[in-house]
């Protein structure tokens, strides 16, 4: 088996540390690509994370290394570099960036640090930080290039020489009106191969997709993946065109929120449980697992309802486990590929009953085939065909009611506009234990003349 690079190198890097060897780390530290040091920076203390930082000579490798560090990191090694320093690196740091950098800090910070900046770039960073973090407006990227419609592709071609040299995105040239309004948009091949003396309102393309400021960034990163574009651009209610949302930033997005749902499906918040206290995690998981225990509790009474089945058959018991887990699972699976389409775009609310009913379908086939082997096992066991059919049975309504409550249960959280990755969890996983040990006992006293 072969070991991660990154131990690999966080093992070098302390052995190096404890040595003091400077020079050796030195070497080491400009060789490794910062966005890599974010990562070795978890295992690291805060005195060494200093000590080699300061050994980073590329001004920009260090705005990288910063904006890649994680939350809980950041404010503590920010506040230990010089306020003069870290203005310098920043100017080096994409403007959304430094929004996020600006915004995580401490106010007194946070506005000596715009007060050092220069005028343009701290005006352009207070624009984003108007905007909320989770907005198409709060990840935008205020550096693109916009052209006049009326000007030429010779012009064009020229004005991207001299005047858009460190724009970030220039695959795609957006054309604007008098007024900065977004009206079209052009591709660098497109430049290029048209007649030089051509206007570019001639061959641009009207049909733009763009969102407005007020977008949730999620939605924002659903539009650039669906269309496969490489940025989109950020207009606001006059559609004067005011940034673009990169694709560097959409994969960010998707990693935040994919990560962000499966935290809040397992109900432990929406940060990484490195980065919570022992207080804050035990206060967000307690409802979440009082859910689950007053599902148990329910079951538990039903259960008891059935005590005296229990008594002269007391085998019922033995498949109460098996019952519930297969019920549980596929409940789980139905859930998590629901929440997941709707959030990824590929389910919508208006495929509500087509997605239902292809997952009580699958429950179903699936339910019958498991069903019968499990009863299968049951009459080997205990030579009982009414048991053996009472718990095929069983499994076949705990599957396939799973399946449906596994997939209803989002689709109608997202119908009413509450996020069901944070509802979905313990209400479908509560709602099958209780149902599937209901099931199981009634199909078993009527089948068995309890």
């Amino acid at each position: 088996m072969q070991r991660d690079p990154n131990k690999i190198l966080v093992d070098s890097i302390k052995r190096l540390l404890r040595r003091g060897a400077t020079s050796h780390l030195s070497n080491i530290v400009n060789k490794t690509h910062a966005a890599d040091m974010s990562v070795i920076f978890r295992s690291l203390t805060l005195t060494s994370q200093q000590m080699l930082f300061d050994m980073i000579e590329d001004v920009e490798q260090k705005g990288v290394l910063i904006s890649e560090l994680e939350d809980n990191i950041i404010i503590a090694f920010v506040d230990k570099i010089e306020l003069n320093e870290l203005v310098n690196i920043l100017e080096y740091m994409q403007a959304d960036d430094v929004a996020d950098l600006v915004g995580k800090l401490p106010e007194e910070k946070s506005d000596a640090i715009l007060e050092l900046m220069e005028k343009e770039d701290s005006e352009e960073v207070e624009e984003l930080l108007s905007y909320r973090d989770d907005t198409a407006g709060g990840i935008m990227v205020p550096d693109f290039i916009a052209l006049r419609e009326e000007i030429t592709s010779k012009e064009a071609i020229e004005s991207l020489q001299k005047e858009h040299q460190d724009v970030e995105m220039p695959f795609y040239l957006y054309v604007v009106d008098e007024y900065g309004r977004l009206v079209g948009v052009i591709s660098l091949r497109q430049l290029v191969v048209v007649p030089s003396e051509t206007p570019l309102k001639d061959f641009m393309t009207t049909d733009v997709f763009s969102v407005k400021t007020d977008m949730d960034q999620e939605e924002v990163a659903k539009i650039v993946a669906r269309y496969d574009i490489l940025a989109v651009p950020v207009v606001d209610e006059t559609n004067k065109l005011v940034g673009i949302v990169t694709v560097d930033d959409v994969i960010d997005i998707f990693r935040q929120e994919a990560t962000e749902d499966i935290l809040k499906m397992a109900g432990v918040g929406e940060e990484f449980v490195e980065t919570q206290s022992i207080a804050s995690s035990t206060k967000i998981r307690l409802p979440w697992l009082f859910a689950s225990c007053i599902g148990g509790i329910v079951s538990f009474m039903i259960i008891g309802a059935f005590e005296e089945s229990l008594t002269k058959f007391v085998y019922l018991a033995a498949f109460i486990p098996v019952i519930m887990g297969m019920g549980g699972n596929i409940g789980t699976q139905s859930s998590t590929i629901v929440v997941r389409g709707l959030a990824t775009g590929r389910i919508h609310i208006r495929d509500f009953w087509p997605i239902v009913y292809k997952e009580l379908s699958v429950g179903m086939i699936l339910g019958i085939i498991y069903g019968v082997l499990i009863g299968i096992v049951a009459q080997f066991q205990y030579s009982t065909e009414l048991l053996a059919v009472s718990v095929g049975l069983a499994v076949v309504s705990s599957m396939s009611i799973a399946a449906l409550v596994g997939s209803f249960v989002p689709m109608v959280f997202a119908k009413i506009n509450v996020d069901p990755a944070v509802a979905t969890g313990p209400f479908v996983t509560t709602a099958i234990d209780i149902i599937s040990v209901f099931f199981y006992f009634q199909i078993a006293t009527i089948l068995l003349g309890l």
